[in-house]
């Protein structure tokens, strides 16, 4: 009776390595799985990277139809300049942003942006409710600024993303855009000064007559 109870003994041996065996299996592929994220981090960041890309496309394209609006309903010479010289801009920034699509062998693909299409309405909005003037001006200049800080917040994401991604020739690109934003919102700024002084100065005089 003694060898039964051996090879019984020997039986659970066996299986308790194989066991064993196969718990090692098991953590290495734990292992595995736990250190995936890291890869399926980068392939969201890019996926971000390009969806806000389409998003930006599709926002300097309106906004090369809604600056001649702006254009049009100002009255002020050195606003109707500024904004003149930014028109210019965005287009050279759709043609920046289909440049840095080509960069990343991707096709130029523009998707609507909820955001700027609803900072594009406000400010027709503004522009209609308002006669010309000073006052009109000052909102105007008001809606261009939004417009700026979010492109501004955009833009700096963007340039961040493709640094991490290693798209150093699409960092470049949308960093030189960054620039001509961050210098539109300043000229908006110095323009602004008079003109909001002008609005109030106006708003008295007709509160007077």
């Amino acid at each position: 009776m003694a060898t039964p109870s051996k090879k019984t003994s020997a039986s659970k041996s066996g299986s308790s390595a194989q066991n064993g065996s196969s718990n090692k299996g098991k953590s290495k592929t734990q292992k595995t799985e736990r250190s995936s994220p890291k890869g399926q981090d980068e392939q969201g960041l890019r996926k971000l990277l390009v969806d806000q890309m389409k998003d930006m496309l599709w926002a300097e394209k309106k906004l090369t139809t809604a600056i001649p609006k702006m254009i049009k309903k100002a009255s002020s010479e050195e606003l109707i300049e500024s904004l003149t010289n930014h028109l210019e801009e965005t287009k050279e920034q759709v043609s920046r942003l289909e440049q840095a699509f080509q960069a990343m062998n991707l096709k130029a693909t523009a998707k609507e942006c909820e955001a700027m299409k609803g900072l594009v309405k406000e400010a027709e909005e503004l522009m209609e409710e308002m006669e010309e003037g000073s006052l009109r001006d000052a909102a105007i200049i008001c809606a261009a600024q939004k417009v700026e800080h979010y492109e501004i917040a955009t833009y700096g994401c963007l340039v961040t993303y493709s640094q991490i991604l290693g798209e150093t020739e699409v960092a470049e690109l949308l960093n030189e855009t960054l620039s001509e934003e961050k210098g539109a919102d300043e000229t908006l700024t110095e323009v602004s000064q008079n003109i909001n002084w002008m609005a109030e100065e106006e708003a008295e005089e007709e509160d007077a007559e």
